[in-house]
């Protein structure tokens, strides 16, 4: 079964359907610079509108890429550490108004006095 919103996948070939935060830190925490570089967050879809890929720098870092054609979004940022990026992802994908998933959205105000 595929994922039900997105899936990260690495260029070793691992993937991991809608994955959680902790994933994203260990899916990137496997990443190197010889045969693992990358990862790519995206929707599960033949044509995804949305990604956003972390790759290995060679100063000990990491490169942050996200693009969005509906939105018109290019962002490249770098970082060192792999608990912000994973942190930062998580937030992000949460942002995101996916197909089928709740909105969040209140549909009935209470009367709090």
């Amino acid at each position: 079964m595929g994922s039900q919103y997105y899936a990260a996948d690495s260029e070793n070939g691992d993937r991991i359907d809608d994955p959680s935060e902790d994933a994203l830190f260990m899916m990137l925490d496997d990443l190197n610079d010889s045969d693992n570089t990358f990862v790519v967050v995206q929707p599960d879809q033949d044509d995804p509108v949305w990604f956003a890929s972390v790759a290995v720098l060679d100063e000990c870092g990491y490169e942050m890429v996200r693009r969005g054609s509906s939105r018109h979004e290019h962002e490249v940022t770098s970082a060192t550490s792999i608990n912000d990026i994973a942190h930062d992802l998580t937030i992000r994908l949460a942002a995101r108004n996916l197909p089928g998933r709740p909105t969040g959205q209140i549909t009935a105000f209470q009367n709090l006095t």
